[in-house]
């Protein structure tokens, strides 16, 4: 799990750690860094309190999937982190 940071997001978002691109396939090719493929897998590190007439589903720790082009990059405390609102999620797991 990721290091825990000083930042909250506001109403219905989340801050997502991305989980690492597949280094190799099932057959045992190594993947060169050009064509890997954005992962969309990751671990929520920080969430916001949800809307008042919609609690948030997810908590902090959660290993969730969400869209390819879902949330924002952005970079906090020196960690590449994505930050989308929760209607962007698409499970846990």
């Amino acid at each position: 799990m990721a290091k825990k940071i000083n930042v909250t997001p506001l109403h219905d978002r989340v801050i997502v750690k991305a989980a690492a691109a597949e280094e190799k396939t099932a057959g045992g090719i190594i993947i060169p860094d050009t064509a890997k493929e954005k992962p969309q897998r990751g671990v929520i590190v920080a969430a916001g309190k949800g809307k008042i007439d919609e609690p948030m589903t997810v908590k902090v720790g959660d290993t969730v999937l969400y869209g390819k082009y879902a949330g924002t990059e952005v970079q906090i405390e020196g960690q590449d982190l994505l930050i989308m609102r929760e209607s962007d999620l698409l499970a846990i797991i």
